[in-house]
């Protein structure tokens, strides 16, 4: 993506956020196969399912967004358009729609 620094650029405080929600996600995981080898209903494992999705979902966003503003920051300092840049992150954020 032209003009978007491909490094992660969270503050330690988007990180620890980030960590948490996927060690969320990932007990949640391991959670959804026990109920699998439990034979538990499939409404409950959908259910976990559904809330696995959205942890996740909210990760990309948080990170996405973070991306953005850093990308946009980063060209209005070096006096670069940001019109492309915006362009790439709409397409991006409507994937995660």
């Amino acid at each position: 993506m032209a003009g978007v620094n491909e490094k992660t650029c969270f503050n330690d405080e988007t990180k620890e956020e980030i960590l948490s929600r996927l060690k969320r996600a990932e007990g949640q995981l391991r959670g959804i196969q026990r109920m699998i080898e439990e034979e538990r209903s499939c409404q409950d494992l959908v259910m976990q399912l559904v809330a696995v999705k959205s942890a996740i979902t909210q990760v990309a966003l948080t990170a996405l967004s973070n991306q953005f503003i850093h990308c946009l920051s980063e060209a209005e300092v070096n006096g670069e358009p940001t019109a492309q840049i915006t362009a790439k992150f709409i397409e991006i954020f409507k994937k995660l729609s």
